[in-house]
């Protein structure tokens, strides 16, 4: 029997073991927006990504359990509905792309590195930059400096040594 119309790859797992790397690859990518893999791997869970991601853009209840059920981080599925859905609104596909970065050491497995495009923008828009804050923060507010002691007002005492009586 010959492999002509099936889709996807099998990487050397049975059904349960292969959907749970996928998962675990997809919520990391998400999370994270971009993972190290092998390129096999990357190749495939860019499919599984771009799908995700498009199904959130629609916005619906059904298409945000379908996500839920999908993803094994909650926080993930948010990241794709509230911040995803809206960077990518304007485009049609193509959210995540595959870069090659050479072998692996142990084994000369081809490596690649997946990542989200367009991330900067998201990066932007949710968190402000913390050296300017740390900066403004420092040079308004002044700590009292602490006097250090002399050493003539430090009274130290001592005790006489007590000798035991030996009978």
């Amino acid at each position: 029997m010959h492999r002509r119309s099936y889709s996807g790859r099998k990487f050397s797992r049975e059904a349960g073991p292969r959907r749970a790397l996928m998962r675990s690859l997809a919520t990391s990518i998400i999370l994270y927006e971009k993972v190290e893999t092998t390129k096999p791997k990357a190749k495939e869970a860019q499919r599984i990504v771009e799908k995700l991601i498009t199904c959130g853009k629609k916005g619906s209840l059904a298409s945000l359990r379908k996500i839920d059920s999908y993803l094994l981080d909650k926080n993930a599925s948010k990241k794709i509905i509230l911040e995803l859905s809206k960077l990518y609104k304007d485009r049609n596909g193509g959210y995540a792309r595959v870069l090659n970065i050479g072998f692996r050491t142990g084994d000369s497995a081809s490596m690649a590195r997946i990542e989200l495009l367009d991330t900067e923008k998201l990066l932007k828009t949710e968190k402000p930059s913390k050296k300017t804050e740390v900066k403004k923060e420092t040079k308004t507010e002044k700590k009292p400096v602490a006097k250090k002691a002399d050493k003539s007002e430090v009274k130290t005492k001592k005790e006489p040594s007590k000798k035991k009586d030996s009978k």
